[in-house]
C-alpha cells in the first residue's frame, strides 16, 4: 500500500486564524437580518498571501469574505481549496466567516496501484452529488477512541477505480470502491467526518457506482452525472 494514495483523517476541528483582532471563535447570536449562522461546503479561493478571500458554495452562491483569513492547512498561494464554512451573510455578496475546515478530497486510482486494498467498515450516513456535478460528498461515521498518548486515532481513506463499463444503452459507468483502514484507532465511540470525491472532467462517464463496506454490510450508491 502506498501511503501517499491514502488520506489520513483525524477529528480535530480546524478553526480559522482571522486577521481581525475582534474575531471570536464562539458565535454570538444577534438580532439582525443576517444573524443566523450558516454552514456550507464550498470552493475556497486563496490569494498570494495564503489568505482565504472568497468562496463559492455547492448551491452556487458566491461570497467575498469580509475579513481575509488564514488557516494552518492553507499551504499554497493563488489556488482553491475544498472546504466547509460557518458564516453569517453581511450583505448580498459578502460574508463574515466564523470558522472554516478543510474538506478532504479523494481522487480515484486504478486497482493496480494498490498493493493492499483495506476495506474496514465505516458508517455511511449520506452521499450526494453536488449541483455542478464536480464532486460526490459523503458523510462518514468512523469509530474512534483515544490512544495511550491521549490523541485520537487516525484513519486512512482512499478511492479505488475497479473498472469503466459500457452499458446496453451505450452509456458508460465508472465503478469506485472506498478503501478504509482503521489502523490502531480504537472503536469506543463514533465521529462524523465529511469527505468528497473529485469526479473526472476528461473521459467523463455517464454515471458512477460507489461501493462502501459499512457496519451494516456492503452499500452501493449510483449517481447519474
Amino acid at each position: 500500500m502506498n501511503s501517499r494514495m491514502f488520506l489520513l483523517v483525524g477529528f480535530s476541528m480546524l478553526l480559522l486564524t482571522a486577521l481581525s483582532s475582534c474575531e471570536k471563535d464562539s458565535y454570538e447570536k444577534g438580532e439582525g437580518r443576517y444573524s443566523l449562522l450558516q454552514a456550507d461546503f464550498a470552493m475556497l479561493t486563496v490569494n498570494s498571501e495564503k489568505q482565504a478571500i472568497s468562496f463559492l458554495t455547492d448551491e452556487g452562491d458566491s461570497y467575498l469574505i469580509s475579513n481575509p483569513l488564514k488557516a494552518s492547512w492553507i499551504e499554497t498561494a493563488d489556488t482553491t481549496y475544498r472546504a466547509y464554512l460557518y458564516y453569517n451573510k453581511v450583505d448580498n455578496n459578502k460574508a463574515q466567516v466564523k470558522s472554516i475546515g478543510s474538506l478532504p478530497t479523494l481522487i480515484a486510482r486504478p486497482a493496480k496501484d494498490y498493493k493492499r486494498q483495506p476495506q474496514d467498515p465505516v458508517g455511511l450516513e449520506s452521499a450526494w452529488l453536488t449541483r455542478d456535478g464536480q464532486y460526490i460528498n459523503m458523510g462518514l461515521l468512523l469509530k474512534n477512541g483515544r490512544l495511550d498518548d491521549g490523541k485520537e486515532g487516525i484513519h486512512a481513506l482512499s478511492l479505488l477505480c475497479d473498472s469503466v463499463r459500457q452499458n446496453a444503452d451505450l452509456t458508460r459507468t465508472t465503478y469506485y470502491r472506498l478503501l478504509h483502514e482503521q489502523g490502531e484507532a480504537p472503536q469506543y465511540y463514533t465521529n462524523r467526518r465529511y469527505v468528497c470525491i473529485l469526479l473526472p472532467t476528461e473521459e467523463r462517464p455517464d454515471s458512477v457506482c460507489l461501493t462502501v463496506n459499512t457496519y451494516d454490510g456492503v452499500v452501493v450508491r449510483k449517481f447519474k452525472l
